[in-house]
């Protein structure tokens, strides 16, 4: 089993993006495609890593990028203004999502049929409006990812199956909101899960924020581990 890497760059609404595409060059034809998309800072290694995780499971995955070619957040006042820009304009991240959907699809490792999609943090929200507008993808997992709807309309019933990966003290989506969250995607009569981790907050699979001084925000290694077999036996369900 030898785990490749490709950069991939494209166009999409707003610009140039580009991403890292990982596979298994053991196995041989197109297998199941999963999207792997960024937390607040966008595009990085930490993303890519995922990816090749995924691919070691023997899937094929693209670590995307919704901000722009060479846009990414950096620790400081400013760290969220790419993020910022796109929760100004829910209607242009759907469209970045489902270029970087195509593009996933389009891979030759790839069974265009049978492709997901998993998020962290900002990305948990992009996974579900990927669902929330109708994108055509099997499933997604949310991981302590925010829960606001976009203003936009969305589909009813969402086909997309989901799995909520949440840390139950996360004050970013604190009980009334993730409840909000379940009786949103049940009225949209969507096959939906909620797994919550207790004692955990938010970014509980970022492993940098071990020593983070936010409160709420931080890496639990029993909810990363938990969350992350959750996601493989979704998977599988999904893709059986």
């Amino acid at each position: 089993m030898t785990i490749q890497r490709r950069t991939i760059v494209h166009d999409g609404p707003g610009g140039s993006f580009e991403g890292v595409f990982a596979w298994d060059d053991a196995q041989t034809g197109p297998r199941p495609g999963i999207l792997v998309i960024p937390n607040v800072f966008g595009q990085k290694e930490a993303d890519n890593r995922k990816a090749e995780d995924l691919a070691a499971l023997g899937y094929a995955a693209f670590a995307c990028d919704v901000f722009g070619q060479g846009k990414r957040g950096e620790p400081g006042p400013d760290f969220a203004r790419y993020m910022n820009e796109m929760n100004a304009d829910r209607a242009l991240l759907r469209d970045r999502l489902a270029t970087s959907l195509s593009v996933l699809k389009a891979q030759d490792e790839v069974d265009a049929d049978r492709t997901a999609a998993i998020g962290f943090c900002f990305g948990g929200k992009c996974v579900l409006d990927m669902a929330r507008a109708g994108l055509e993808t099997l499933g997604g997992v949310s991981f302590h990812g925010v829960y606001d709807r976009p203003d936009y309309a969305t589909v009813e019933p969402i086909a997309m199956k989901l799995l909520v990966c949440h840390g139950w003290e996360d004050p970013l989506a604190p009980p009334a909101t993730t409840v909000g969250l379940a009786q949103e995607l049940t009225a949209a009569k969507a096959d939906w899960q909620l797994h919550a981790y207790g004692h955990a907050g938010h970014a509980f699979t970022d492993e940098s924020r071990r020593d983070a001084t936010i409160p709420g925000v931080a890496y639990e290694p029993r909810a990363d581990r938990r969350s992350w077999q959750a996601m493989r036996t979704f998977l599988d369900e999904i893709f059986a």
